[in-house]
């Protein structure tokens, strides 16, 4: 089996990255997954996970943890979704040991190689039960790849191995593990047709991840807080809340990543000493959160895709950012808030592009224009077309804001990168060098309380 192989095989699996409109307590649990990874071995039992689940900073926190250990010295597996323009972006090792099939200054640092890819697929394929008569036994795409990462990391002896959620957290693939450390990040209203219309239906389904381990939360709502209190004396684990945070000088921009840093210190604090915390915080490359890709005119992505999360951008671009005219370029997927979105939205653009991915999911362009009529906007029928006309828009003092979707801001990014071939990240953002000012808000020092 080759790597095309491989992602044609991992492809003809059902997909609910790319589905919408089905039944969550239905085509979501724990027990697919558990048979397949019985017969695999049971190789997540032999990894030290750290497992995070959450609304928002998923990803960011889990780099953070991984980049941080990565400095301690650690060789630490990294687990996330979905992924931005190459399947293995989701499977990756940090660390001085691993066989690097990219430059150690890649923004996906240590992808899985197509050949490694290939041949867990073609060991996992031998023991799938594809009996067209008895589809139920069927694991997803998503329990699959979740399979694939755990062999992968036992393979490679990792230290530590991170592993970020995918839906929700109680049914989510993951949630096999038995970590030493729960973690949940901001948690707002979400995928509410799936896990429920209020916050606490919502942190319920995220704190399923919480066993007898210790748990550590960022600052929640107090209705969100009182879940999570609830299922910690349910299961005996004990609960840390991160209260403040230091002010910190990061690649990636925002009050809201300074939270999720500090969540990540937290985690890792009694493994690494308070300058190796230091270094890998700064050290942390995540894209397509507030990432400057281009100069004359600033481009900026974020996959920002709820209402809460174009609340905290909002504040980021104006923090950190100069500039005459934003050019909003918006694609959403059809499942979101799309109307809550657009509100948030609409004040804050000049101009208007309307756009879509190519995930079966998203939401056409000009079903937006309903939410933007009164504005100056423009319709295109994918990202290449919405970035060059936003392009002609921008003049060289002006912003051009890409979010509603990691897909969107994902496939305009590849565009950028196979204009100029270049490492984004480290190339624009190592050292804030296009920020326009410095965040005005001081955080406080950390507090932590049981």
């Amino acid at each position: 089996m080759n790597y095309n192989q491989a992602l044609q095989y991992l492809e003809s699996f059902i997909d609910y990255e790319k589905l919408t409109n089905y039944s969550y307590r239905k085509s979501f649990g724990l027990e697919r997954v558990k048979a397949l990874l019985a017969v695999l071995g049971n190789p997540q039992d032999d990894l030290r996970c750290i497992h995070v689940a959450g609304t928002k900073g998923k990803g960011s926190t889990c780099a953070f943890i991984a980049y941080t250990l990565r400095e301690a010295g650690y060789r630490v597996g990294l687990y996330t979704s979905p992924h931005l323009s190459d399947f293995r972006e989701r499977i990756r090792i940090l660390g001085a040991l691993v066989h690097q099939r990219t430059s150690p200054k890649s923004d996906f640092e240590g992808m899985i190689s197509r050949r490694d890819l290939a041949r867990l697929v073609k060991k996992i394929k031998t023991v799938v039960c594809r009996d067209a008569i008895n589809r139920v036994s069927t694991p997803t795409f998503f329990e699959i790849y979740t399979a694939l990462a755990f062999l992968y990391f036992k393979e490679e002896k990792v230290d530590f191995a991170v592993l970020e959620t995918g839906l929700g957290g109680r049914l989510d693939a993951t949630n096999v593990v038995n970590p030493l450390v729960s973690v949940i990040t901001p948690i707002s209203l979400e995928h509410t047709q799936y896990l429920g219309n209020t916050l606490k239906k919502i942190a319920a389904e995220k704190a399923g991840i919480i066993k007898i381990e210790p748990v550590i939360t960022a600052p929640q709502k107090k209705e969100v807080l009182e879940v999570i209190r609830k299922k910690c004396k349910e299961t005996g684990a004990r609960l840390y809340a991160v209260k403040s945070c230091n002010k910190r000088n990061l690649r990636l921009l925002g009050e809201h990543q300074q939270i999720n840093a500090e969540v990540a210190a937290s985690v890792v604090k009694c493994l690494c000493s308070p300058k190796q915390i230091e270094r890998g915080l700064e050290k942390t490359v995540w894209p397509v959160r507030c990432e400057v890709v281009h100069q004359r005119p600033l481009v900026v992505l974020d996959g920002a895709q709820n209402v809460e999360s174009m609340r905290v951008l909002k504040k980021a671009v104006e923090d950190n950012f100069k500039y005459n005219k934003l050019i909003l370029v918006f694609g959403v997927s059809d499942d979101k808030d799309i109307k809550g979105i657009c509100k948030e939205l609409y004040s804050f653009a000049d101009e208007i592009i309307l756009t879509k991915s190519a995930n079966p999911r998203a939401a056409g362009p000009r079903e937006l224009v309903k939410y933007f009529s009164k504005k100056k906007f423009y319709i295109t029928g994918n990202t290449k077309d919405a970035d060059k006309k936003a392009r002609l828009l921008a003049g060289e003092k002006d912003l051009i804001l890409v979010t509603g979707s990691l897909f969107v801001a994902g496939e305009i990014r590849s565009h950028i990168l196979r204009a100029s071939p270049t490492n984004l990240s480290s190339r624009l953002c190592s050292k804030n060098k296009f920020v326009g000012r410095v965040e005005k808000s001081c955080l406080k020092r950390n507090g932590i309380y049981a």
